[in-house]
């Protein structure tokens, strides 16, 4: 009996130590698994191997549920089909509208809102201000900061009474609402 089976049957008993001694043994397999099917992906997939072997292996040796494995082979043919549902529910997951449905990705710091010369620009931009100031007042009281008095988002955040982080979040989604209100008009 290899190691790995007497720890499969030591886990199927209830050693709860024996779940963490398999995965040294158990790891390097596991994760040429995974890149192999991560590899026929596409290039966009946000997990890595590491992760999808860290989340396929938390589901193969879950102590609350009791698991029999007949063998070595039927262990990692499970964790293959842990991996193969992973990853299916993720794609799932990626068209749904709660996760972005078929939107692009648009890089957040790539948008720029820039004063330029031309009047008519100006005005758009007050208008697309404005309509922020309906939706979101503190978005748009951080966006005139920011824009015209020309403070730092950290000068910015402790002059609204705001933690950094919540500016951050803030600023990402007021550049985002701009960009759409402008990109529509």
């Amino acid at each position: 009996m290899s190691d790995v089976t007497r720890l499969l049957h030591e886990i199927e008993h209830g050693d709860p130590v024996a779940s963490e001694r398999l995965l040294p043994l158990v790891y390097d397999e596991l994760r040429r698994l995974a890149s192999y099917k991560l590899a026929s992906e596409k290039s966009n997939m946000t997990l890595q191997a590491t992760a999808l072997v860290h989340e396929a292996y938390i589901r193969l040796v879950d102590t609350d549920r009791i698991q029999t494995w007949e063998s070595r082979g039927h262990f990692f043919a499970a964790a293959a089909e842990a991996m193969r549902r992973i990853l299916i529910n993720r794609a799932r997951d990626k068209g749904r509208l709660k996760r972005g449905g078929d939107r692009k990705r648009i890089n957040l710091d790539a948008v720029t809102v820039a004063v330029t010369s031309d009047p008519a620009d100006l005005l758009a931009f007050d208008q697309a201000l404005e309509q922020l100031t309906d939706e979101d007042a503190v978005c748009a009281k951080l966006v005139k900061l920011r824009f015209f008095a020309g403070l730092t988002q950290g000068e910015a955040a402790d002059a609204l009474g705001i933690a950094r982080r919540t500016a951050d979040r803030y600023w990402a989604y007021a550049r985002a609402w701009l960009y759409d209100y402008l990109d529509a008009t």
